[in-house]
């Protein structure tokens, strides 16, 4: 169903593409916006379980693309050096394709906890669970990983 990445040298290990989604703090979503435009949106995140975690305001452009066509993409940028001397960047980056919904329950409890902490973490514990308690103006929405591959450029290819 997932294209096969072209060059296949420069795929990195699963681990290290699950790391890259990890430690990074922002990437973008890409769905299908209005009039079948693509609509790609830069977002703060959060990878836990092979799934991805973000907030939205309960209306908008992405709540409104994600409801009609929730197959998406998320791409992150962990690495971008130019090497002027090349005419050339070595870069490190992942990008995640699954299906996105409005997470409820339990779940967007759990979810939000985890990107407070994520974003807050060395605020006191008892403002993160005052600002969990208190955000009812908030969607979260999980991104349920169907498929991951993570890129090197070929100089880094000996380092993964």
């Amino acid at each position: 169903m997932f294209r096969k990445m072209i060059r296949s040298k420069q795929i990195i290990p699963e681990d290290n593409t699950v790391a890259v989604m990890i430690r990074n703090t922002n990437g973008v979503l890409a769905c299908l916006g209005d009039d079948d435009y693509p609509y790609a949106v830069p977002l703060n995140y959060v990878y836990v379980d092979g799934k991805i975690y973000f907030h939205s305001a309960k209306a908008g452009h992405k709540i409104d693309a994600i409801l009609k066509h929730p197959k998406v993409s998320f791409a992150v940028i962990d690495e971008d050096t130019i090497v002027s001397e090349e005419y050339t960047s070595y870069f490190r980056s992942a990008i995640a394709f699954g299906k996105a919904r409005i997470v409820e329950g339990d779940e967007w409890f759990t979810a939000f906890k985890v990107l407070v902490e994520k974003y807050s973490g060395d605020r006191p514990e008892d403002e993160k669970q005052s600002e969990i308690e208190g955000c009812t103006h908030s969607h979260i929405i999980a991104i349920d990983v169907e498929h991951m591959t993570g890129k090197v450029a070929s100089e880094y290819v000996d380092s993964e």
